[in-house]
């Protein structure tokens, strides 16, 4: 018999269109190994939500392998240790691995093929995303900036690779390595147990990927327009899907790329913004926690560390208790699901560094430790454009209005269900309520105009620092 073939899991949590799966299977019995490695990545190890994800995941990915006569073997500690280890225990010709680019993984992967036996390899594979991080590059070769033209670049080259069926046939070992418990991982909260907004809000797994992605395929039409109207949510919810690899953007394009909507393009151009988030984050492997534009950071930012009140507005903010009933529905309806709309996302991010003029950073960490779907790349990216710190970023002197772009937006709907405190509005004032129908609900934590002087100054004087 063949060499055992590792199959190193990370955030590729599916059987088809999965090519370092797809290529183990061809080369011998095939290792499934997942390893929980918490310390790599610091302070972005696998925050609450995400933990939830992956305990769900992986038990369907399981069932998948199980249902082929195979399984994941589950570790937790160091990843390129545990792997060499298993590799040399079992003779392994080969580990397979999808590549990933957050700078801890791409350091995890290095000191891999440093630790492997002489007769084992590590054969790295392109397939998370559209194209290969780093292959769309300009006229003289180097690396996108700047989404605009990396994203007329990336059209050019559409269409991606053919997708990639399961394995016809996946083998297993001998004899298999022993394997946690995922139970025993303790992903899922317990005391108390708050995830079941979650597990109400979503299905896990690979089948309900594609179930998802076939419902879409009928709404993306709608998605240019309803894209924006948070009531409505004309959203595929793809994706925590997309971040587990549950599905690639490989198969989602091709599932959709006969339609003719302006609906699929400005989809598209958001699966795009995937790609150029790995980009950036290939360029600036710090992007997630470190502004890219140079400011006085001490003058533009209030630290909720240096005093009490600073902080309680941060906690405001997380909790949903802002005063802005736009904000805090989506801050609510994070904290229940797992997931926020995204044009509210936007709101929200904005309201947190230009209304309370605090760090960036403290949004995304909070966001990273919430969001189901919380990505490195996607994250830092979107932070640091809302934040005008970005290498592409939206001008800081540019305040969102909260009040209006609820009214704008018709999100009365969205206020109603996630803050009932204001059920009873109507919609001609639920989006600023006046004091007297305001009930339990509370009083802004600060007035828009007074906000949006207090950051431009701030803006100003970090500047001239």
């Amino acid at each position: 018999m063949s060499s055992p073939q590792i199959v190193w899991l990370r955030r590729d949590l599916r059987l088809a269109d999965q090519p370092a799966l797809h290529a183990a299977s061809q080369a011998g019995p095939v290792i499934p190994v997942f390893v929980l490695d918490d310390d790599r990545a610091g302070d972005h190890a696998y925050g609450g939500a995400s933990r939830v994800w992956l305990h769900h995941s992986l038990e369907s990915l399981g069932n998948s392998f199980g249902g082929r006569r195979s399984q994941i073997v589950l570790r937790k500690g160091d990843a390129p240790q545990i792997l060499a280890a298993l590799a040399d225990e079992f003779g392994a010709g080969a580990i397979h691995a999808n590549r990933h680019y957050e700078p801890w993984w791409k350091k995890a992967e290095e000191e891999l093929a440093d630790a492997l036996p002489e007769d084992c390899t590590l054969v790295l594979h392109d397939g998370n995303y559209l194209m290969p991080p780093g292959s769309v590059t300009t006229g003289s070769g180097d690396p996108y900036k700047i989404y605009s033209p990396f994203a007329k670049s990336m059209l050019d080259c559409l269409p991606p690779r053919d997708e990639l069926p399961e394995p016809d046939i996946i083998h297993s070992p001998e004899t298999w390595p022993g394997s946690d418990d995922l139970d025993e991982w303790s992903l899922l909260p317990t005391k108390p147990d708050w995830a079941g907004g979650i597990r109400n809000f979503w299905k896990f797994g690979e089948q309900a990927a594609h179930k998802r992605l076939d419902w879409w395929a009928d709404e993306v039409g709608d998605y240019d327009e309803g894209r924006n109207l948070p009531s409505q949510d004309t959203t595929s919810r793809l994706s925590p899907h997309l971040h587990w690899g549950e599905i690639t953007p490989v198969q989602v394009y091709h599932r959709l790329k006969d339609k003719r909507s302006s609906g699929w393009q400005t989809f598209l151009k958001e699966i795009i913004w995937r790609d150029y988030a790995q980009n950036v984050i290939c360029q600036f492997p710090d992007y997630a926690r470190d502004s890219y534009r140079d400011y006085d950071e001490r003058t533009l930012w209030r630290n909720p560390n240096s005093g009490h009140l600073i902080q309680e507005e941060l906690e405001c903010w997380q909790k949903g208790m802002t005063g802005y009933p736009v904000v805090d529905a989506g801050m609510r309806q994070l904290w229940q699901t797992g997931w926020m709309h995204n044009r509210v996302r936007m709101i929200c991010a904005s309201f947190l560094v230009k209304h309370l003029l605090i760090d960036w950073r403290h949004g995304e960490q909070w966001y990273w430790d919430c969001l189901v779907d919380a990505d490195y790349g996607n994250n830092g990216v979107n932070w640091q454009w809302i934040s005008g710190t970005g290498v592409d970023s939206n001008m800081f002197s540019r305040i969102m209005a909260p009040l209006s772009q609820s009214e704008k937006f018709d999100a009365a709907g969205y206020i109603r269900e996630y803050v009932p405190e204001l059920a009873d509005v109507d919609d001609d004032c639920i989006h600023d309520p006046p004091d007297d129908r305001r009930g339990d609900y509370p009083a802004k934590i600060i007035g828009h105009k007074e906000a949006r002087e207090r950051a431009l100054q701030a803006y100003r004087d970090s500047k001239n620092g």
